[in-house]
């Protein structure tokens, strides 16, 4: 197994649906592994062109009760990917997602929702 750091930070919580008992965020992931294939001499990192995700392992996170998601892509896709000389690979992306809440409305308008935002990984 392959032990990955993960951090994430909420860039703003777009709309609240009582309706569709969901909310839409955008937050920015941040993941990190250390991949020994990847080391390299050197003592400065490398940034790679978002694009070249398809060329590396990468962890195979998803968000948990995600209705829709999107990565930005404008103008070209919001990913970073950062290899340091010892194989330790940071990859970040932005992220737009429409997670369900079950909400409780029956005290409207003084009830109190808790919606959670939670991410978990395949496991094969």
């Amino acid at each position: 197994p392959v032990s990955v750091g993960m951090s994430l930070d909420i860039a703003s919580i777009d709309t609240i649906s009582e309706i569709n008992m969901d909310y839409t965020a955008t937050i920015f992931l941040r993941q990190r592994w250390t991949d020994e294939r990847l080391c390299f001499d050197g003592n400065k990192s490398l940034s790679l062109d978002g694009r070249l995700v398809e060329m590396l392992w990468v962890p195979d996170t998803f968000i948990v009760d995600s209705k829709k998601s999107f990565l930005h892509d404008i103008t070209v896709d919001n990913r970073l990917i950062r290899i340091y000389p010892n194989g330790t690979v940071l990859y970040a992306l932005r992220i737009t997602t429409t997670v369900a809440c079950s909400m409780d409305l029956t005290k409207y308008p003084m009830d109190k929702q808790t919606c959670t935002l939670q991410l978990e990984s395949c496991k094969t």
